[in-house]
């Protein structure tokens, strides 16, 4: 793997300890290009939340290594000194519900974690606008978020997502409220976003309309992963 891209060797987690310890993660072992989109699927209580709250710097994995870009941010141990900042500037976050400030317009809801991370107002604007035309809803910019439709909402989030052009995006179940239209529609920009900006991107799912469309997937219980060839089917 070049610069870019996530890559994740024997993760663990552990919660509690003795005789009432849970190993939620037994020895993960993933790797996601830049501009791959790969699922990642299992049963409820699988580990799939934990592992990506430890993907997203959120919580502290028990043992193993994260390699985020061409960085090590954990190895044993966090290697990274201010994990606040690595989650606004280096990892994207998409949600099931957008999550949309309501009081902000559609831009500055976008422009904002660039603001924070230093980027001046107008480069953090225009960041924005330029996903926004990327994502067809250019239109939509002044717009308040109660005015945009659900579909347009989640292109939103995705903007939001990708505007500080973060190596790795973690999407839990994005598709989940949609039709099946919207779904693919959703999956459609996802996988074009990521080559069009070399980011990894994994989508916690378990939305059966959109599993088709991975070329990848990883499946995980009991807190180990496998991987398997997906059906990679055809969203065009």
């Amino acid at each position: 793997m070049d610069g870019k891209g996530v890559r994740i060797e024997g993760l663990k987690k552990r919660y509690g300890s003795g005789d009432t310890a849970v190993d939620a993660l037994r020895g993960v072992d993933m790797q996601v290009a830049p501009g791959e989109v790969v699922g990642l699927v299992g049963p409820s209580g699988s580990g799939k939340s934990t592992l990506l709250k430890c993907l997203g710097a959120v919580i502290e994995p028990t043992a193993g290594r994260m390699i985020l870009g061409d960085e090590i941010i954990y190895d044993d141990g966090w290697k990274v000194k201010d994990l606040r900042a690595l989650r606004r500037d280096r990892i994207g976050f998409i949600f099931q519900a957008p999550y949309l400030i309501p009081f902000l317009d559609v831009t500055d809801n976008v422009a904002l974690l660039p603001m924070l991370a230093g980027k001046p107002n107008p480069e953090a604007r225009s960041r924005a606008i330029e996903l926004f035309q990327a994502l067809d809803v250019e239109h939509r910019a002044k717009a308040m978020p109660s005015q945009l439709s659900g579909g347009e909402q989640q292109r939103v989030a995705i903007a939001r997502g990708l505007v500080n052009r973060p190596p790795v995006i973690l999407a839990d179940e994005p598709t989940a409220p949609l039709d099946s239209e919207r779904a693919l529609a959703v999956i459609r920009i996802l996988n074009d976003m990521a080559q069009q900006f070399e980011t990894a991107i994994i989508v916690v799912t378990h939305d059966e309309k959109i599993i088709p469309t991975f070329k990848r997937i990883y499946h995980i219980r009991d807190g180990v992963t496998y991987e398997e060839a997906g059906e990679g089917r055809s969203i065009a």
